[in-house]
Formats: structure tokens, C-alpha cells, sequence
């Protein structure tokens, strides 16, 4: 049993978009603080709630795809794991889309074994005709799986109960851990034992082994910190001789890199294909339906001009008419205000003010661009709900390529023709810094509705 002074460290880790930060919110009650991780702009968030006495700080790290630091968010989640002590880390993810986010649970149990699953959004899988056998994931990854849904809260208590019974070491977890290629495991095994002593404390000695052969500066770096310069000297020796001999058996660090990922995939897809099933065929029929009229190198493009053509059609069409009735309604509230302030006989800097300027900005403003706004980003998300969006970036991403862009900033102007200030913030979405960079300066050209709509109106 833990003493009820000792404070618990849980981590809790999963991709974005997978209701880790409500499960975040139903675990604290909502008592968090938010910050940035140290030297980075990635925000953060750490809260605390007692269970049976026993006080448990958590962490919510960034959401993260996998902890290969292609980004801020996956350095700064794969440095609290190696770093931090935690007791317990809990992995959410989406229930709808377990296969793609077992990935990250697959590498996360490569750093630490204390791993607690939260398969989230059960309930949007129930009505998508998915049911997940929990239990033989269970038996298949080696570790508690809970089933949850943050927003109603189904599951929490089953959740924190899991926890504290793992913390009280009243369940012992014993994952299962990735097998690679025999190479690479015959590689793990010689590099450690010739190196195996100088591994930190903490870091799984397989994990150390990968990272280290895959040449990994951020891993090294982090390592600098951790040994003595006698041992740094003796594992960045063995380094270069181990990139000596992967190239020898034609490997590159790319390369062993890109099995590592094809490995983790592979494994996702078995566990996957054994414990989910689906009900109906319509969800699969459509996707498959979708790929093949927006990923086609014939249709494709062609599908997606017309499509956004017939969004801002609709929106600039549509706006048209509330447009109008807003502008009718503000203009007789101001001849009627007009009549008030001549009859309150102020004077006319103040008239000039409440009327010509406060009321006349404030009407123009709300008359013009909220009924585009009201009409494109509600069909802006229709598109995300149906998968449109990724495919579209997907499209898009050589294009941007050649102007050193990201396709995602697709999206970005997308949203930006709607307003500038999404459209800016959605760039959060770029993983590169100087991709983000590039979508931030360059989508201030794009004309949202509050710019479109004056020579749209002045042409009626």
C-alpha cells in the first residue's frame, strides 16, 4: 500500500483530438494549472485530485503522434517520460481510430511499463457499429484497458480505480513488448552488452539501444545531461561504430528509422484486426468511396477547386440575405437612435461618436461579416466530420512543397477566407516552425469575409 503522504505522478499521454484533455478535466475536477515547457512554446497543463487519501499530481502532455521529436510537442512529451519518475502513465485514444493510435501506445511502452490505456469516445465507436474487445486487448498489449467516454463521464471511476489499484501494486503490469526485425534485435543485443552499464537510470535499456543506433540528437543530447563525460565519450564512440556497422548490413539511420515505424504499424494493424470488429460496412464503403474520388490523381484536384468553389458560393450567396435584413434592421435602429440623441439635444462630437462611429461600426460589422461567417465555417466543419479536410492537405502538400510550404496550409487559407484570425490560429497545426512561420505571414493575404464583402455588397 502507498503511504498517504506519498505524492503520485501520473503522465497522461495520446494523440490530439482524442479527448485526453477532458479526461484530463474529469480527473482534476477541472483544478489545473496551465504553462509552457521549459524552453518551448508547447503549452501544458498539470492538475491534482485525491483518491482515498492519496494525493496524485498529473501531467498533460502535449498531444503527440508518436515520440520520434518530429515536433515540439513529441520532444517535449518524450523528455517528461525519460525525465520524469512517473507511477503511472495513461494512454488515451480515440476508439474510433484505434488502429492509428496504437502506434504511440507501441512506442510508448517501449519507455516505460506502468502504461494504463483509456480508450476514449467509446460511445461515437458504438455508433459507428465499432465494438473493441477490451479484454483481449488487454491480454494483447500486457497491460489495464478502460473503455471511457470524458464527456458523459462514463468510465472515470473504473479508470481511477485502476490507477490506484496499479499505484498499491495490487496489479502488476507486464506488457508485451514490440519484437523487431531479427537484425535489429541482434544489433539492440550486442550494443548492450558492451554498452549496457552506462544506460541511465530510469530508461529502458532496449529503448536506450534503439535510440542510440538511431543516431537520435535529441536522445543524445538528453543523455548529456545524465552521464559523466567518461561515459559520453565511450557511447558516442560505440555510436559511430554502430552507424559503421548498419551501414555494413545496408542500413541507414533513415532506414532503421523507418522500420522502427513500419514495425510499430505493422503490430498496431495485427492487435487491431484481432480485437475490433465492425458491425455495419457503411463507414468502410464510405471511406474507401472518398479516397478514391479525392485521392485519384485525375479527380481529385478537379473534385476539391469545385467543391471549396461551391462552399464560398454558398456563403457569399446565402450571406446575401441576412445581409440585407441586418442592414435594414441597424439602419432603422439608427435613424431611430439619430432622432433620440437630437431629441437628448447633445452636442455633435458626442452624436457624431454614439452614432456615426460606435453604432455605425458596430452594425456594419455584425450586418456584414457574421451571417458569412454563420454560414462558412459550420460547412467548413461538415467537411472535417467527413474526412474531406486531411485528403485535401494530402492534395495539396506538393504543391506547397515547391514553395518550401506545408499542404496543410491549405486548410490555414481555407479558414482564413472565413476570417484571418482562425485562419492564423489553425496554423498550430504545422508541425515545422518554419512552415508554421510561412502559413502565418502569408495568411494575412488571404481576403476574409470582413474584406470580400464590401465590393461583394457594392456591386448589388
Amino acid at each position: 500500500m502507498v503511504k498517504k503522504d506519498k505524492q503520485i505522478i501520473i503522465g497522461l499521454a495520446g494523440n490530439p483530438n482524442t479527448g485526453k484533455s477532458t479526461v484530463f478535466n474529469c480527473l482534476t475536477g477541472l483544478k489545473q494549472h496551465t504553462g509552457n515547457w521549459s524552453g518551448k512554446t508547447v503549452t501544458n497543463a498539470k492538475g491534482s485530485f485525491f483518491l482515498e487519501g492519496i494525493h496524485f499530481e498529473i501531467y498533460d502532455l502535449p498531444g503527440i503522434y508518436s515520440l520520434f521529436c518530429d515536433s515540439a510537442e513529441e520532444c517535449c512529451a518524450k523528455e517528461f517520460i525519460c525525465s520524469v519518475q512517473t507511477d503511472v502513465m495513461i494512454v488515451v485514444i480515440d476508439a474510433t481510430s484505434l488502429e492509428r493510435n496504437l502506434t504511440l501506445v507501441l512506442h510508448i511502452l517501449e519507455l516505460t511499463e506502468n502504461v494504463i490505456l483509456c480508450i476514449n469516445l467509446i460511445d461515437e465507436a458504438q455508433k459507428k457499429g465499432i465494438d473493441i474487445d477490451s479484454k483481449k486487448l488487454s491480454e494483447e498489449l500486457g497491460i489495464p484497458v478502460v473503455c471511457t467516454s470524458a464527456r458523459s463521464g462514463k468510465g472515470i471511476t473504473e479508470l481511477k480505480r485502476i490507477v490506484l489499484s496499479v499505484v498499491n501494486k495490487e496489479i502488476i503490469i507486464s506488457p508485451h513488448k514490440t519484437t523487431f526485425p531479427k537484425e535489429i534485435e541482434i544489433l539492440c543485443d550486442d550494443f548492450l552488452k558492451q554498452a549496457g552499464h552506462i544506460v541511465p537510470k530510469g530508461i529502458s535499456p532496449k529503448y536506450f539501444a534503439m535510440e542510440v543506433l538511431e543516431g537520435d540528437k535529441w536522445f543524445l543530447n538528453m543523455l548529456v545531461d545524465k552521464l559523466d563525460t567518461i561515459q559520453m565519450e565511450e557511447l558516442l564512440a560505440r555510436e559511430e561504430f554502430a552507424e559503421q556497422y548498419l551501414q555494413q548490413i545496408g542500413y541507414t539511420r533513415e532506414k532503421w528509422k523507418e522500420q522502427r515505424s513500419i514495425t510499430f504499424l505493422k503490430r498496431s494493424y495485427d492487435i487491431a484486426k484481432n480485437v475490433v470488429t465492425e458491425k455495419t460496412e457503411k463507414a468502410k464503403k464510405r471511406e474507401r468511396l472518398l479516397d478514391n474520388i479525392f485521392l485519384s490523381k485525375k479527380t481529385g484536384i478537379p473534385v476539391m477547386i469545385a467543391l471549396l468553389a461551391f462552399i464560398f458560393w454558398i456563403t457569399i450567396a446565402g450571406a446575401n440575405i441576412p445581409s440585407n435584413l441586418l442592414m435594414e434592421l441597424f439602419w432603422n435602429v439608427g435613424e431611430k437612435l439619430g432622432t433620440f440623441l437630437n431629441w437628448c439635444a447633445v452636442p455633435d462630437w458626442f452624436y457624431g461618436i454614439v452614432k456615426d462611429g460606435i453604432f455605425l461600426t458596430v452594425s456594419w460589422v455584425v450586418a456584414v461579416m457574421l451571417p458569412p461567417m454563420a454560414i462558412f465555417f459550420p460547412l467548413f466543419t461538415i467537411l472535417e466530420d467527413f474526412g474531406l479536410l486531411p485528403r485535401i492537405a494530402f492534395h495539396m502538400d506538393g504543391l506547397f512543397q515547391k514553395a518550401n510550404a506545408h499542404g496543410k496550409q491549405a486548410l490555414t487559407m481555407c479558414m482564413g477566407f472565413g476570417c484571418n484570425s482562425a485562419g492564423v490560429t489553425a496554423c498550430r497545426i504545422i508541425d515545422s516552425p518554419r512552415e508554421r512561420l510561412i502559413a502565418i505571414l502569408t495568411n494575412n493575404f488571404v481576403p476574409c469575409n470582413g474584406r470580400l464583402a464590401p465590393p461583394l455588397l457594392g456591386k448589388q
